[in-house]
């Protein structure tokens, strides 16, 4: 773990409990006078603590500097990905966070089981555990769209993700890409892009919709 998170990282003084005091003391074995890493997610800052204080419950940590250090991909990726099922989401998104994608936006597409509900909660602390690991000074955004028309209209500079001869980093940056669900996109939505923004892999094979989606953000963004 490259730092803590705590909300009120930057303040003077801080009090650990609960879940961040047993990681601090009984995972790491942390002392008095040993330097934290912590960030709020929200100042871009990194903030180095000093341990002052350790008892059974608690951990008492003083500010020692704060210095500008961000960490994220060098190019922005936003992904509309028509929602599957969501433990298949949960199993992928923190390789999608670690590789440094921007956003997603899910969205309820024509062959999307109306089913499947996104637990926002849930995968906002699973991406907090993976920005604490990998370093990540800022937590990806997570967005909803009713279904793939409403989403074009907020972001007309789309691609698809489709089977094409034109094949996904040819044709110059792409930073928004919409990437369909088991069964891929219905004839009406593929109706949606003109030829030259759908664009695919230079492979015969059929992706899974979680496989594509990583390789999406591997080939365009590391």
């Amino acid at each position: 773990m490259l730092y803590l998170y705590h909300k009120e990282a930057s303040k003077p003084q801080l009090t650990l409990t609960g879940d961040e005091h047993r990681y601090i003391f009984k995972v790491r074995r942390h002392k008095v006078d040993d330097n934290l890493y912590l960030r709020n997610l929200e100042d871009g800052l990194l903030h180095r603590y000093m341990i002052i204080a350790i008892d059974k419950r608690s951990v008492m940590l003083e500010l020692q500097e704060s210095q500008v250090l961000e960490v994220k991909a060098k190019k922005s990726l936003h992904i509309g990905w028509c929602i599957i099922d969501p433990k298949s989401i949960e199993k992928v998104i923190t390789s999608l966070n670690e590789m440094g994608v921007e956003k997603i936006t899910f969205i309820y597409c024509k062959r999307s089981q109306k089913s499947f509900k996104i637990d926002f909660k849930r995968l906002e602390k699973i991406l907090l555990n993976s920005s604490q690991q990998s370093g990540r000074s800022e937590m990806m955004k997570l967005e909803m769209a009713e279904d793939l028309k409403s989403f074009l209209t907020q972001n007309p500079q789309s691609m698809m993700l489709n089977f094409s001869d034109n094949k996904i980093g040819s044709q110059g940056n792409t930073d928004t890409i919409v990437i369909g669900c088991e069964g891929g996109f219905h004839e009406d939505e593929v109706a949606l892009f003109e030829a030259d923004k759908i664009i695919g892999f230079d492979t015969p094979l059929v992706l899974k919709s979680e496989s594509a989606v990583c390789a999406v953000a591997s080939k365009l963004l590391l």
